[in-house]
This record gives structure tokens, C-alpha cells and sequence, in this order.
């Protein structure tokens, strides 16, 4: 994510391109870090709190700062402000999953209307509404499943009302953990020049993305089909 300035531009302009640019990355960095921890460790642990606290405050840095830029960029990179917006999303509505006992009211209503927003988006840019690549037009039509996803948990959590501690956690869980995922798979997956040659042709950039899908998939099954008592205590703690 370069911002290209043309040769007449001021230091100033050079200078706060390069800021932007080393904020996206530095954030980055941290959230990968932060969110690895957060993932191992024990949830509801003060471990856990605080690297999920950096983890949100990164994500929300490098997300707002890839939204913010990539429609500037040449060509404009429509995807990515889907995918910012998307993991903002992510992030905020998990962080307030958490922090509020009845996320199913305003801020219920105002995650279903982000979601609703970012997917009729990405379904702009999959169907062609907005120009974009082929590669583009898959990933986006990806992104909009999801997204679909994402906003049909927001009707039933509206509907249903107030979650259980469970449910909560299960919601927080899996929407921190996508969010890690997407800043992953941008990484490594996106990113690949970054990395050694030697790196890139061996299959191990997959490792990370890889990790962070089975750590979602793992802590997804063990909240959603855990039947013992336990497990509902442990997500009162949790959340």
C-alpha cells in the first residue's frame, strides 16, 4: 500500500505518506503479535484483556488507514477498502460484544447497518457495479458471503434480544479471529515480496494463515457444542 506522489510534491506530502505508510505497517505488525497472543492465551485472563485491547487498537489503526488510502491508490484498490471496512467492523462489533451485556440494542442496529453497507459494496465490485480486476471481483464476491454472514448474525441477534454469555463470547470469538485472519492472509498471502525468495515458493507463508484458521475453527466448535457447565462459566468470565 504505496501512496505514489508525483515528482513535484512538497516534503510535506513525502513525508506524511511515508507517516501513513509506517502506521499501516507498524499496526500491523503489533496486531499479528498482539492477536497471536490473544488467541493461546486463556480467555478472560488478564493476558488475554490486554492483548486483546492492543490487538483491537492496531487493527482498528491499520484498518481505517487501508480503507482510508486504497481508493487513492493507481489503480484504485476497491477490495481493500471492503476488506478495511469489513475488519473495522469486525473488531468494533467484537470489542462491543464484550463490553456491552446487550449488544442487540443501538449498537446492534448500528453493526446491521455496517454490515448491510459493506456488503452491498463488495457485491458492487463482484457483479461488475464498480470496475474492478478478476481476481478482485472474486475475492470481493468472497468477502460478500461473509459480510451476508456476518449481517444475518445482526437480525437474529437484534431479534432474539439480549445473548447469553455463550453466545457473546462465540460472537466476540470468531469476529476477532476472522479479523486476525484477514490481516494474516494480507501479509503473508498478499505481501509475499516482503519475504525471502526462498521463502515464497516453499508453502510457508500458508503456515500462519493456516494457524489462525484452526485456532477459529478450534475455539468456534469448543464455545458453539461444549454441552458441560463449565464452558458457560468460563464465558461469563470471559466476556
Amino acid at each position: 500500500m504505496i501512496l505514489e506522489l508525483g515528482p513535484d510534491s512538497s516534503p510535506i506530502a513525502r513525508a506524511a505518506a511515508a507517516t501513513i505508510l509506517y502506521l499501516h505497517i507498524g499496526a500491523g505488525g503489533i496486531a499479528l503479535v498482539a492477536g497471536a497472543i490473544s488467541g493461546l492465551a486463556k480467555k478472560g485472563s488478564r493476558l488475554h484483556r490486554r492483548s486483546g485491547t492492543v490487538f483491537t487498537v492496531s487493527m482498528v489503526v491499520m484498518a481505517a488507514i487501508g480503507a482510508a488510502v486504497s481508493p487513492f491508490l493507481k489503480p484504485p484498490q476497491w477490495v481493500n477498502v471492503v476488506a478495511g471496512c469489513f475488519t473495522l467492523y469486525l473488531v468494533v462489533t467484537a470489542w462491543l460484544t464484550v463490553k456491552h451485556r446487550n449488544p442487540s440494542g443501538p449498537a446492534g442496529i448500528g453493526a446491521l447497518v455496517a454490515s448491510v453497507g459493506i456488503a452491498l459494496a463488495a457485491y458492487s465490485i463482484a457483479l461488475g457495479a464498480i470496475p474492478a480486476e478478476n481476481s478482485d471481483s472474486r475475492a470481493a464476491m468472497v468477502f460478500a458471503f461473509i459480510v451476508t454472514f456476518a449481517a444475518i448474525g445482526d437480525v437474529r441477534m437484534i431479534v432474539g434480544g439480549a445473548l447469553s454469555a455463550t453466545q457473546r463470547l462465540f460472537r466476540h470469538l470468531w469476529r476477532m479471529c476472522y479479523a486476525l485472519l484477514i490481516a494474516a492472509a494480507s501479509l503473508f498471502l498478499g505481501q509475499p515480496q516482503v519475504f525471502p525468495e526462498q521463502v515464497r515458493g516453499t508453502g510457508l507463508l500458508f503456515v500462519p494463515v493456516v494457524a489462525v484458521l484452526g485456532l477459529m475453527i478450534f475455539w468456534m466448535i469448543r464455545v458453539r457444542f461444549a454441552k458441560n457447565r463449565r464452558i458457560g462459566v468460563a464465558a461469563d468470565a470471559a466476556v
